[in-house]
């Protein structure tokens, strides 16, 4: 098995949910999978609940919504993702996993938790024998460049917009 690179992305729902459903996937082949969440920090939603009863192994490297950079909170933020690149880097040098998810991680670069050069170097470096998912909106147009398959979510009505508030099993 050749190393993959997909890149889920753009402003409409799924981007996520697409990456969680590889996840589905792959343990249904018996895969090793490891799903990393930079800027998730609720470990009470749904797919998380599901991931523990089906072993599939999820780390929350991140705080939640990101302030801004003027903002004294923003500096923690950025340590944690740091903490979830460096996680990102032993996993995709290993040969521990089939499938690595990197969740959020397209906004954490746009937020300048990630340096965009630091994660293409761990990339490019990975292993030839795990599969990655890059998720998040935002993708940089190397991201794009060196990912093998891109899909853009994009948005055309979200109940969000319509006053529904988010949905148990819908939104989380």
């Amino acid at each position: 098995m050749a190393k993959n690179i997909l890149v889920f992305t753009g402003n409409g729902k799924g981007k996520s949910t697409a990456a969680f459903g590889m996840a589905l996937r792959a343990t249904g082949h018996g895969q090793r999978i490891l799903i990393l969440q930079f800027m998730k920090s609720d470990n009470t939603t749904g797919e998380l609940a599901s991931c523990r009863t089906l072993g599939i192994e999820v780390r929350q490297t991140g705080l939640g919504f990101v302030p801004k950079p003027d903002n004294p909170a923003w500096q923690k933020h950025r340590d944690a993702a740091q903490t979830g690149l460096a996680q990102a880097r032993a996993a995709l040098q290993s040969s521990d996993y089939d499938l690595l998810i990197l969740d959020e991680i397209c906004g954490a670069v746009a937020h300048d938790l990630v340096e965009e050069e630091a994660l293409l170097e761990s990339l490019r470096q990975s292993s030839d024998k795990v599969n990655i998912v890059l998720t998040g909106r935002g993708a940089t147009a190397a991201m794009i460049a060196l990912a093998d398959t891109v899909s853009e979510m994009v948005p055309h009505k979200h109940a969000l917009e319509q006053g529904v508030p988010a949905r148990e099993g819908i939104e989380y």
